[in-house]
């Protein structure tokens, strides 16, 4: 028996109902896979803000610091402005444990689509910088200043996460860039991309700018693999390529230390989507499908593609689907299909 222990953090809206499916889950794999998982629940949220005015407590990295992982199931709420909710919360986790890596797989699940691909997403520099600032607010003469930090480490390291997935995979890498309009930081990372493809002759390198990129990627999605982008980029172009595979609501992301060092922490893509929480019919496949993500972090391919394996089954043998997809099925029905699937 493997056992692991996992600091949960429902967080809001959606998020909590999508937490208890992926429970529910978890604990199905777990007897059929010999894996037991312990999970300790943190009531961060904006719930949260609004009570005590904090996202999380101050020491709150030092509370899941020693978990194996975490699993959170969305932030956001009314009432909190989402910088306030993202910053009080995410970020800190992110770059706290070092989560360099963001991972969005997207998959056609029904078998009708022709995209299978990865976005890895530079998760702790980039655009989403904290350097910057505002200036004579309330007057006339306003302004706001937002500088991004591309670093040579920072850069190298995503990059070379990228290529080693694409040489697991088809051997095609795909760099989103806007170095013809943004003339210091993209050229950088063009540059850096370039050397570090020199060095890996068995995958392929085709360089993007990012507009032509999105409407490529919604044309035909067949024809990328694996793409690397910028923290800003990356989070479009994953979102984006949900949305052409049928729904947010499939998408699943990882928040990766690739050292270990520190735990990694699984989000479903969707937020906290306050116009249906509980209303029963929110789509937990992006959470469960993180959960696959989560297990196969942990050490265990077999559990995770088990998983993955019942998903597709209910999406290709089954007409079980969300309102998001177009039918009428609840969260604890789709759950439920899953389940019966494994």
């Amino acid at each position: 028996m493997h056992s692991h222990r996992i600091a949960v953090i429902p967080g809001d809206g959606i998020g909590v109902e999508v937490c208890g499916a992926t429970r529910a889950v978890l604990d199905a794999v777990g007897r059929r896979h010999a894996i037991a998982l312990t999970y300790d629940e943190f009531d961060w949220s904006c719930a949260r803000y609004l009570a005590e005015g904090a996202m999380m407590p101050a020491n709150g990295l030092d509370l899941i610091r020693h978990h194996d992982a975490i699993f959170l199931g969305a932030v956001g709420g009314p009432g909190v402005p989402d910088h306030v909710s993202l910053w009080g919360l995410l970020i800190p986790i992110r770059r706290g444990f070092q989560q360099f890596v963001n991972l969005r797989p997207i998959r056609g699940l029904d078998g009708r689509q022709a995209i299978d691909l990865v976005v890895v997403r530079e998760n702790v520099e980039g655009e989403y910088s904290e350097i910057g600032g505002r200036l004579y607010q309330g007057t006339p003469a306003e302004m706001a200043v937002q500088e991004s930090v591309f670093t040579r480490p920072g850069v190298t390291r995503i990059v070379d996460y990228a290529l080693d997935l694409a040489e697991r995979r088809g051997g095609r890498l795909t760099s989103a860039t806007k170095s013809n309009g943004i003339i210091h930081t993209m050229p950088f990372w063009d540059e850096i991309v370039a050397e570090r493809v020199a060095e890996r002759p068995a995958v392929t390198l085709r360089s993007e700018h990012i507009d032509a990129l999105c409407a490529k990627l919604v044309l035909d999605p067949a024809q990328f693999d694996v793409i690397v982008a910028s923290n800003l980029f990356g989070d479009i172009l994953s979102d984006l390529a949900a949305a052409v595979a049928g729904s947010i609501g499939l998408a699943p992301a990882a928040n990766i230390d690739p050292t270990h060092a520190y735990p990694s922490m699984f989000e479903p893509v969707h937020g906290s989507a306050p116009d249906i929480a509980g209303r029963g019919i929110a789509n937990p496949v992006g959470a469960i499908w993180t959960a696959t993500m989560m297990l196969d972090h942990l050490g265990h391919p077999e559990a995770s593609a088990n998983l993955m394996a019942a998903i597709e089954s209910v999406f290709t043998t089954t007409d079980v689907r969300t309102p998001d997809l177009g039918g009428k099925a609840g969260t604890e029905d789709m759950t439920r299909a899953i389940i019966e699937a494994l």
